[in-house]
């Protein structure tokens, strides 16, 4: 999910932000101006529920309607955004796993998304998750990622948990002792074939051990670390961490959501 910035200025927030998550592992959604809210461990019905409610609220169908007509094709009248289907789990990398922590998963669960539809047929997924106020849309991104790969890891390892290394942008399939690649930034990372759970936590632990919450690394607010007051300071009004790591590019207002456009990319075969 390559990331597309509107003006010099907000490239160059991503660019700290994107650091941010490129070298500390993210840390998972939090409300302003309140400190990290942990995530629930799954996607609940309850929490689902509570992900829909957030997704079709007036305020962030309003500011849907501004996204699709970004470029300019249709009004915000015209957009007449819709949701479809459910809102699905959406799963990184544990820093828990990172760290070889006894019983750890591979993935943790980050944040739920929901898929919204304009009337000429764009795509964008809400990324909804619990803050401090409650469960709300805390970025919007253009296209179906998140949809797509866990319709990708399921028909390729069916049962298998689908996760991201958002350090490298990568989509893998978990499961059975295997970690699988689902697109071209995990088959260089692991190889067309994929790897082992234990050669995995081998290579992510020499990338990124040493950049965990807690290390030295991450206290000195290196490249961004884990300083979470500066993420949120250049973050902007209104737009949570989370959504800040996502180095997105439009901010629209509305529900205060940071909006993130990215390109689409060929998934790897196989």
């Amino acid at each position: 999910m390559t990331l597309r910035a509107a003006t010099a200025a907000t490239a160059a927030a991503a660019a700290v932000l994107a650091t941010t998550a490129l070298l500390g592992l993210a840390p998972q959604a939090a409300a302003v101006p309140g400190g990290p809210v942990p995530q629930p461990r799954a996607a609940t019905a309850e929490n689902k529920a509570a992900a829909a409610r957030a997704a079709t609220a007036p305020d962030t169908l309003a500011t849907l309607s501004r996204f699709f007509a970004r470029e300019g094709k249709l009004s915000p009248t015209a957009a007449q955004p819709r949701i479809e289907g459910e809102a699905i789990p959406v799963n990184h990398l544990s820093p828990e796993f990172v760290a070889g922590r006894a019983g750890a998963s591979v993935a943790r669960l980050e944040f739920l998304a929901s898929k919204a539809v304009s009337s000429d047929g764009q795509q964008a997924a809400l990324w909804t998750a619990r803050t401090e106020a409650g469960w709300a849309v805390v970025n919007i991104a253009a296209g179906d990622d998140e949809f797509r790969y866990a319709r990708l890891g399921a028909a390729k390892l069916p049962g298998g948990t689908v996760f991201r290394e958002p350090q490298i942008d990568a989509w893998y399939v978990a499961g059975g002792g295997r970690v699988l690649p689902l697109d071209e930034d995990a088959v260089r990372a692991v190889g067309a074939g994929g790897t082992t759970l234990g050669a995995y936590r081998v290579r992510v632990a020499k990338a990124y051990g040493d950049k965990l919450p807690g290390s030295p690394y991450a206290e000195r607010g290196a490249a961004g670390g884990y300083a979470e007051a500066s993420a949120s300071a250049s973050a902007g009004d209104g737009v949570t961490p989370v959504a800040a790591a996502a180095g997105g590019a439009l901010a629209l207002g509305g529900a205060g959501a940071l909006l993130a456009l990215r390109r689409r990319r060929a998934v790897a075969a196989g």
